[in-house]
């Protein structure tokens, strides 16, 4: 709508204007980006920051919107979120009405935060085995924070009114911006070589700072931090930002503290309630010991009564009759166990005896002298029979052999090249052939190849 040049407007009309023409234009829409600056209000309603690299975004989500989303929003969340760009007149800022959530995945600093929790968790720095305890009732107490920030009012609040007695080191840090959490790694390395240093050597160190986003608090997520925090021999107590903040500090530190406030609580306990403890075992201590007094003087009274106080000769002959008894039956028992262990022994003895073992090698020797005859004997006959088996075979084979059947008549007839003949096929007229007999030989000329 156009305006007379001199005609102002107010500055609810402007906004009016520009709301209307925001939700016109715009209207409804889907954006993606990362949760920052999370607040929820007791009213239920939520507000947070949605952004990128480039741009930031506020967002609010009322209780109706939020009791129905599918989606819990958390600080460094990567969502999409689905509403209705407008403007909140009173303080004429621009914002989105969310109206649906969707979860998009872990936003950058989420992700990095759960990449370093999973790495040092994995080295072991968050096991229990390393926890150490946080002493109850500390002299000298260190304090690791912004000495300007609230948090550093509260714990000192707490701390003077509670325990007055306790001397509080405040050793100041920046809690937020590039480059702190090298100031909190020194301040702890250096609060652990205190002496070398001319401070008191506290017995707990609170190292904390109030709420904030996850940006603010993303000093105490630096790996810096948490291994100065490991290393420290003195007890840590990790006291970041509200309740349901969590920094990696807290995971490595000997104590968490949900809030700075908590933390000072539990290093200085009230004073009323201590009071009210050391008077409880006063009283206590003072039933006991007279309990104790009373059992006492009932057995003194009934020692004053007995018949110790009034007959003590014959207490004692009696205590010295029973002495001889047990005297009487100790020796009994020795001499009968000895007896029992003598006659043990001689069993064994004998045992032995007949297990000598000069005597069972005796006994091998003989069996052995016993069996090298039989076996020599074995072994003669064996042999005997050998020889004539030997003998008789030798025989046959005379019997059988040439010399043999020439002895008994036959003869041999062989060619000229003393290859022996078989049949009259075999030569012809003219060859040279030779009988061999038993008492030479007779060489002949073939004058008629057959017969």
């Amino acid at each position: 709508m156009q305006r007379d040049s001199d005609e102002a407007m107010s500055v609810s009309e402007l906004t009016r204007e520009i709301r209307a023409l925001l939700e016109n234009e715009i209207g409804s829409v889907w954006v993606e980006g990362e949760i920052s600056n999370l607040r929820i209000q007791s009213s239920g309603h939520q507000y947070f920051t949605l952004k990128d690299a480039g741009a930031q975004l506020s967002c609010v989500m009322f209780r109706g919107m939020a009791q129905r989303a599918a989606v819990r929003l958390t600080d460094g969340a990567a969502v999409r979120v689905y509403g209705e760009v407008s403007v909140y007149e009173a303080r004429g800022q621009y914002q989105m009405v969310v109206k649906s959530v969707q979860a998009q995945g872990q936003g950058t600093l989420q992700a990095r935060f759960e990449a370093m929790k999973r790495r040092l968790h994995e080295e072991g720095l968050f096991d229990e085995q390393w926890k150490k305890p946080i002493p109850k009732f500390p002299l000298t107490v260190a304090l690791v924070t912004s000495p300007t920030g609230a948090a550093i009012q509260d714990m000192l609040n707490i701390l003077t009114r509670r325990a007055p007695w306790v001397r509080v080191m405040v050793f100041p840090v920046r809690v937020q911006g590039q480059g702190a959490e090298r100031e909190i790694a020194r301040a702890i390395e250096i609060l652990n070589d205190a002496t070398e240093w001319g401070l008191p050597v506290p017995d707990t160190i609170v190292v904390g700072r109030g709420g904030g986003s996850l940006e603010d608090l993303w000093n105490f997520n630096e790996e810096i931090v948490a291994r100065a925090i490991f290393a420290s021999e003195i007890p840590v107590i990790s006291a970041v930002g509200h309740e349901i903040d969590f920094t990696i500090a807290d995971f490595v530190a000997d104590m968490r503290a949900p809030t700075p406030s908590a933390a000072a609580e539990l290093l200085a306990p009230d004073r009323e309630s201590l009071q009210r403890h050391f008077e409880g075992v006063s009283r206590s201590l003072t039933g006991r010991v007279m309990a104790a007094l009373d059992q006492h003087q009932r057995v003194l009274e009934l020692m004053a009564r007995g018949p110790l106080m009034h007959e003590p000769r014959r207490r004692l002959m009696e205590a010295e009759q029973v002495i001889d008894d047990m005297e009487s039956r100790l020796r009994d028992g020795v001499n009968a166990s000895l007896h029992e262990s003598r006659e043990k022994l001689s069993h064994l003895a004998e045992a032995l005896a007949r297990a000598q073992p000069q005597t069972r090698l005796a006994g091998a020797q003989h069996r052995v002298e016993s069996v090298d005859a039989a076996l020599k004997q074995f072994m003669k006959h064996h042999l005997q029979r050998l020889a004539e088996s030997v003998e008789s075979r030798g025989n046959l084979l005379r019997s059988l052999g040439v010399e043999g059947v020439l002895a008994r008549g036959f003869s041999i007839t062989m060619d000229e090249h003393g290859r022996m003949l078989y049949g009259p096929t075999e030569v012809k007229d003219g060859a040279v052939i030779r009988t061999r007999l038993r008492d030479g030989q007779i060489v002949s000329v073939v004058n008629a190849g057959k017969e």
